[in-house]
C-alpha cells in the first residue's frame, strides 16, 4: 500500500485516476479522510494530477505517538512531496486541511503555485465546545457525538434530501481513530496562526459557508482581510462546502487554479 514513513508513524496517500498535469494536493477536515473529496476527484483530474492523503489518526494513516503542533501537519505535506519528487504543487485544504494550508503558505510558499483554503480559521476563537467534545470522546468514543458532528458538517435541508451521503460521511467519521481525533482536536484548540497570515505572498482563494457553525464566515473573512493576494467565495452551505455544493465549489477552484 502507498505509505511514506514519518518519524514513528506512516502516512497513507493515493493518486487520482489520471496521471497527467500539475499536482493538486487535497487535504481533508478533522474526523474525515481522503474520501471526503469524492465529488472533486474526477472533475479536478481533467486538469490536474490529484494527490490525496490521510492525516495521522485518520483513514489509513497511523496515529502519531504524541500530538504535535499544526506545523507537523504542514511538514507531512512537504515530506509527501519530497518522497514523491514533487518540486511544486497546488494545494486545497478544508478545515484542518486549510489550517495546514495556512502554515504552508506562510512557511513554504516556494513549493506552491496557489493555495485554496476552505471552511477554516487561523484560530479557534471559542474552543469550549470542542474541548468538551474531546473529553467526551476520550471517555465514550466517537459514536455519541456523530449526530452533532454531522449536524455541523451539513445543513439540515441537505441532510434530509441526501441520507445516503450522510451515512457515507458517518461511516467515514466512525473509521477515525479515537485518540487520533482527540489529539488532533486538542491541537486545533490551541493553534494560533493569525500572525502568519501576513506572510502569505502567493495567490489564495478562501471558500467558506454562509451557514457554517464550525468555522463561521467571520473567521474566514479575517483570513481574507489579512492575506495579500486573497480572493473569496461564500457558498450557501455548512462546513463541508465541497460536499454540499460540489458544482459551485469545483468550478470556483478550477477557475482560480
Amino acid at each position: 500500500m502507498p505509505y511514506i514513513e514519518r518519524e514513528h508513524y506512516r502516512l497513507y496517500y493515493e493518486w487520482g485516476p489520471h496521471k497527467q498535469g500539475p499536482v493538486l494536493i487535497l487535504s481533508h477536515s478533522l474526523g474525515a479522510n481522503r474520501r471526503m473529496w469524492d465529488s472533486q476527484v474526477e472533475s479536478f483530474s481533467h486538469r490536474f494530477r490529484v494527490l490525496l492523503y490521510d492525516h495521522p489518526g485518520h483513514g489509513k494513516s497511523d496515529t502519531k505517538p504524541e500530538a504535535g503542533p499544526i506545523s507537523d501537519y504542514g511538514k507531512d505535506v512537504l515530506a509527501l512531496m519530497d518522497e514523491l519528487n514533487i518540486e511544486t504543487a497546488y494545494f486545497c485544504g478544508l478545515s484542518l486541511g486549510g489550517m495546514a494550508g495556512i502554515w504552508l503558505g506562510a512557511h513554504a510558499a516556494h513549493r506552491f503555485e496557489k493555495i485554496v483554503l476552505c471552511n477554516t480559521t487561523a484560530q479557534i476563537e471559542n474552543p469550549e465546545l470542542l474541548n468538551r467534545r474531546i473529553a467526551d470522546i476520550r471517555k465514550n468514543g466517537l459514536q455519541g457525538i456523530s449526530d452533532s458532528v454531522l449536524g455541523k458538517w451539513l445543513t439540515a435541508d441537505y441532510r434530509s434530501k441526501h441520507p445516503e451521503t450522510v451515512e457515507k460521511l458517518r461511516s467515514m467519521y466512525m473509521e477515525t481513530d479515537v485518540r487520533g481525533y482527540a489529539d488532533t482536536a486538542e491541537m486545533v484548540c490551541s493553534m494560533d496562526l493569525r500572525s502568519t497570515l501576513k506572510n502569505i505572498r502567493i495567490p489564495v482563494l478562501i471558500i467558506y459557508g454562509a451557514l457554517d457553525a464550525a468555522t463561521p464566515p467571520e473567521w474566514n473573512i479575517k483570513i481574507v482581510n489579512e492575506v495579500q493576494q486573497a480572493q473569496s467565495l461564500c457558498l450557501k452551505t455548512a462546513h463541508l462546502s465541497n460536499v454540499e455544493d460540489p458544482e459551485k465549489f469545483n468550478r470556483a477552484v478550477l477557475e482560480f487554479l
